[in-house]
This record gives C-alpha cells, sequence and structure tokens, in this order.
C-alpha cells in the first residue's frame, strides 16, 4: 500500500523561505483560545484571503501572518512523509501549532495494520520535536455510531498513537450523551464539540471539553447540500450573529479548559479564513 502524499489542501513545495518572526497572540480574556482554519492551501482563497498572484508554495507564508495554528487534512485521503512535516515546519514561526487530521483508514475504513499507525506517528515526529505538535484529530463519518466495537476503537487509537493528544470528532448524535463524555475523559481523550446544520441524525452545537484542552471544528449550516446534493457542502458563510454565538461559547470553554482551539471548515471561497479573522477580532476586543 502506498501511504505517501503532498495532498490537496495543504499542499507545500519548493525551498523553505526564512521564517516568520512570531506567532500571532492567542484571544480571549484569558488569552487560551487559538484559531485557525482547516487546510491552508485552496486555490478559491486566492483573492477572497490570499493575494492575487500568490504562488501555492508561498500560501503557509501568508496564512502564518494571520493565524497561529492550522489543521492538516491531507493526511486524512494518504499518510505523508516526515518531510512534508519537515518543510512545513521550517517555514512556521516558534509557537506554531499544528494539528494533524488521522489517515482514513483508521477512522473510515478501520483497518487493522500496526505499519500504518508507525508510519503516520513516525510522519510528525518532525512537527514533535520543534514543539508544533498540537495532536491528532479524528474525524469519524455518520455511519460510525456509538457501540461497544467502536467505543473500543478509540480507545485502542489512543494506544495505538502512542498516547500524545487525540481529538475525537463524531458525526451521529447517538454519541452525544453523558456516557461518552465520561468515557472520553476517562480515556484522556477530547471531545470535539462542532457547528453543522441542524439536520436530523447530526450532532448539535454542544460545547464540551473532556481533557484540559477544548476543541471546536465550524462546519457551516449548508443545509441543502450537506447530504451531496450537486453542491459544496462547507460552501456556507457566518454571519456576525452566528459567529457571536460561539464567541460566547469559546469564552466558556476557555473557563474551563487550559487551551481553546477553534478551526473553520467552511472552506469554500475563502470563507474558512475571513469567518476566522472576524473571529479574532470578536475574541479580541475589548468587550469580550
Amino acid at each position: 500500500m502506498q501511504y505517501a502524499y503532498a495532498g490537496q489542501g495543504d499542499l507545500f513545495t519548493g525551498p523553505a523561505p526564512e521564517r516568520s518572526a512570531r506567532v500571532p497572540r492567542p484571544v480571549g480574556r484569558r488569552g487560551r483560545i487559538h484559531i485557525g482554519t482547516s487546510g491552508y492551501s485552496f486555490d478559491d482563497w486566492i483573492g477572497p484571503f490570499y493575494p492575487r498572484g500568490i504562488q501555492r508554495n508561498r500560501m503557509l507564508d501568508e496564512y502564518v501572518r494571520h493565524f497561529g495554528v492550522v489543521e492538516i487534512n491531507s493526511s486524512y485521503y494518504r499518510i505523508p512523509g516526515a518531510n512534508m512535516f519537515a518543510r512545513m515546519e521550517r517555514k512556521t514561526p516558534d509557537g506554531f501549532e499544528f494539528i494533524v487530521k488521522l489517515y482514513k483508514g483508521m477512522t473510515h475504513d478501520i483497518e487493522d495494520d500496526a505499519d500504518m499507525y508507525t508510519m503516520f506517528v513516525s510522519a510528525v515526529e518532525p512537527l514533535k520535536r520543534a514543539g508544533k505538535f498540537g495532536g491528532y484529530l479524528a474525524q469519524f463519518p455518520w455511519r460510525f455510531r456509538k457501540g461497544d466495537r467502536e467505543t473500543r476503537h478509540i480507545a485502542a487509537l489512543k494506544e495505538r498513537l502512542g498516547g500524545d493528544p487525540l481529538f475525537v470528532e463524531f458525526r451521529h448524535d447517538s454519541w452525544i450523551n453523558r456516557e461518552t463524555f465520561e468515557f472520553l475523559r476517562e480515556h484522556e481523550v477530547g471531545y470535539c464539540s462542532v457547528d453543522e446544520p441542524g439536520l436530523r441524525g447530526l450532532v448539535p452545537p454542544v460545547a464540551v471539553a473532556t481533557t484540559d484542552t477544548a476543541y471546536v471544528r465550524l462546519h457551516g449550516r449548508n443545509t441543502k447540500n450537506w447530504w451531496g446534493r450537486g453542491g459544496d457542502r462547507y460552501d456556507y458563510d457566518y454571519n456576525s450573529e452566528e459567529l457571536g454565538e460561539w464567541a460566547e461559547k469559546l469564552v466558556k470553554l476557555e473557563t474551563r479548559a487550559k487551551r481553546v482551539y477553534a478551526f473553520f471548515n467552511n472552506c469554500h471561497a475563502g470563507h474558512a479564513a475571513r469567518n476566522a479573522e472576524i473571529m479574532v477580532d470578536m475574541l479580541g476586543s475589548e468587550l469580550m
């Protein structure tokens, strides 16, 4: 099986330029909230977010001027090599952080392949050595519903990944109950709170922290296209009222956690980056 990949959404090519000087400061009343996006390398961000004419190998240079953390989603499609993360690390300033999404064989296909885990853990070593590894994100599909086998798999994931920070995102509401949250706390696994359409069976916008790090992903509320009706499910631009709802929740999470991550995954046409910048302004204002 071929794993090495530098996939769409997080592409890096070319030589590493000089590092940026500093990471944008975290926000919130206690300065514990870190805002970013799910991926950073998208052609349709040129114009809405990136300057026109930018080359793809310069996108990360521009991204780190705005945000201090990013989710790497290309690792979901194939396991990257350590050299890819080493190049990304060299392009980022001290204090910048990466969250790495788990390969689909661990969350969707559920393959029992020890080498797969060994390769994945080895790939993130450059980030760990630089102190820039924030943890793994396990995003499970809607069909992954709560059961004994599924619960055991989550516990096994934590162990196979060497005990590093692990955050789990559920897409089915069967998981949203006290028993699940107690299980996650017992195994030191972080719950990923989500914002997504209010459709039957999907996860409601419950803001919960099960470790000392809270984690939030905002996917948009594109009800019409969520189930693949010919459009992009992530084509959604949050308005100020909707962002304000989550600003309040993030501030509450900040009182219960040492660190709060919030990532915008509504990546179509640069919505994620623009909404993330608005959220930074909201949480960085003197009114918060």
